[in-house]
């Protein structure tokens, strides 16, 4: 202490000095930037609020279900994420318990505004069951009274009656209409930027959520999926549109159609059990060698779906730039390598804004069964389906499973679910989130595994510990029992901070 440095000075300096100690942790916790909130998300689908009210299934939503982001089925024509529980299915412990089968149509849950719609012929898309409800203006301004973020759900499925679908459909490799519509056709383009636009702009919401389940003529022709039947013959797309992008690209359009032409002939062979001299596996390799626009042609299904999630999200940040948009990624992605080599997480995470990475379990294990024993009919007939399933697990990265016999009734574990979480946060480099979708009573066979409180807990922790940035309850609320929901619940309020 200097010679002029009184008492009380003294006394005076050494407090703040004190003080200041103390106080440092709290001050730099306070100059740490804030921790984002986990997004725990629900989809749900219009008629919940209708057979159950806003302010009540808000209610269930936030006080069971811990959740904080609405992803509001908006337009789709599919069951998947819209309507009552599925039939045949158990109907849950809340809502109406009488399916809707007779009386659900889809469409456009929302208000079409005209003037978005100018550069399309799909203009009369509105859902014909609720005369008068606009399900996007009704929910939201409770949503936001509550502190909860609203995200408009888009998918692409679509009902061949709706006026302007059978011009945009795909062609198939006889020249029939397919079930799809046609992502190169210029007017499908104009529908979903159109749609994108019309949400954004129409609504204060925070964001869209976008579904397309539809794979590449080369899966679809092998039935590489989980919920496919194998249709060789019926392989899309080979319209005008879909031909010109094709030569845009480099490809021999008519090669393309004579692969696969010849695919289609090896895998009718297979089913009828008509083995190869070099057998099933070297035949299709051969079949790829001699046509490599077989797999050129398939890549230019991936480039449409991936440009109009591009177009989509420029429409949306054209808007305004701090919206989202999400992108959901198929479950095939999960248990099929091939599918799994065309989709890149790092290239992804340039098209969105957050990835949705489908992970359910429990029906997981009756959908991981369907594609080993699709593939194992046709590539792979040469292999016994049970060792095709233990070398597909060593592809993927699986730990111990269930073998093919008990699949079904076992599920995949929670240690899958950690496993495909921990491989999309890795994929992405940081940068966009990876928001797991959660298994949580999804419709599966009358003997396969049925999600249980304990499974849906146990998903929602393993997806949570692993790093997620929060999770999706799926497919949506009208299929979900309450205990099941709490449970999701109960898991995010002790993991999700």
């Amino acid at each position: 202490m200097k010679p002029n440095t009184n008492r009380r000075e003294f006394i005076r300096t050494t407090a703040a000095l004190t003080m200041s100690a103390a106080l440092a942790p709290e001050l730099l916790r306070a100059a740490e930037p804030p921790r984002r909130e986990k997004m725990i998300g629900m989809q749900i689908g219009a008629v919940s609020f209708v057979d159950e009210g806003v302010e009540p299934t808000l209610d269930i939503l936030q006080t069971k279900g811990a959740v904080n982001t609405l992803f509001l089925t908006t337009f789709t024509y599919g069951r998947g994420l819209a309507g009552r529980q599925i039939p045949g299915q158990p109907f849950p412990d809340h809502g109406k318990q009488e399916s809707d089968e007779k009386t659900f149509h889809g469409g456009n849950y929302a208000t079409p505004h005209p003037e978005f719609y100018a550069n399309t012929v799909l203009k009369q898309t509105r859902a014909p069951e609720f005369p008068g409800l606009d399900v996007v203006a009704t929910v939201l301004p409770a949503a936001r009274k509550r502190g909860m973020k609203l995200f408009c759900s888009i998918e692409d499925v679509f009902r061949n009656d709706i006026p302007g679908v059978k011009e945009l459909s795909e062609v198939d490799l006889q020249g029939r209409k397919g079930g799809g519509l046609c992502l190169y056709h210029p007017d499908v383009r104009a529908f979903w930027t159109g749609l994108a636009t019309d949400l954004c702009k129409s609504y204060d919401i925070d964001g869209l959520l976008f579904f397309n389940e539809r794979n590449g003529p080369l899966l679809n022709a092998l039935g590489a999926s989980h919920a496919q039947s194998i249709a060789s013959s019926r392989v899309t797309c080979f319209c005008e549109h879909h031909q010109r992008a094709g030569k845009a690209a480099g490809i021999d359009c008519e090669r393309a159609r004579e692969g696969f032409v010849k695919l289609d002939q090896f895998v009718q062979n297979a089913l009828a059990d008509k083995r190869p001299g070099d057998g099933y596996f070297v035949e299709f390799w051969r079949l790829l060698i001699d046509y490599p626009e077989i797999t050129a042609w398939d890549r230019l299904f991936d480039a449409a779906k991936h440009q109009v999630l591009a177009e989509v999200t420029a429409a949306v940040k054209g808007v305004r730039p701090g919206l989202q948009v999400g992108f959901h990624i198929e479950h095939v992605n999960s248990f099929n390598p091939l599918f799994r080599a065309t989709r890149n997480y790092a290239d992804l995470a340039t098209k969105a804004d957050f990835l949705k990475v489908v992970v359910y379990n429990n029906c997981g294990g009756e959908r991981y069964a369907n594609f080993i024993r699709n593939v194992g009919s046709t590539v792979f007939r040469d292999v016994p389906k049970d060792e095709l399933l233990r070398f597909n697990n060593h592809l993927l990265n699986y730990g111990n499973e269930a073998g093919l016999d008990d699949l079904a009734v076992a599920g995949l574990s929670p240690d899958y679910v950690a496993r495909e979480t921990e491989r999309a946060l890795k994929g992405v480099q940081g940068k966009c989130p990876i928001l797991p979708g959660i298994d949580i009573g999804i419709p599966t066979g009358k003997n396969s595994r049925k999600a249980s409180p304990e499974d849906t807990y146990a998903a929602t922790r393993a997806a949570l510990q692993t790093g997620a940035h929060g999770v999706i309850f799926s497919r949506k609320y009208s299929e979900m029992q309450l205990a099941t929901i709490e449970a999701a619940g109960k898991a995010v309020r002790e993991f999700g901070k």
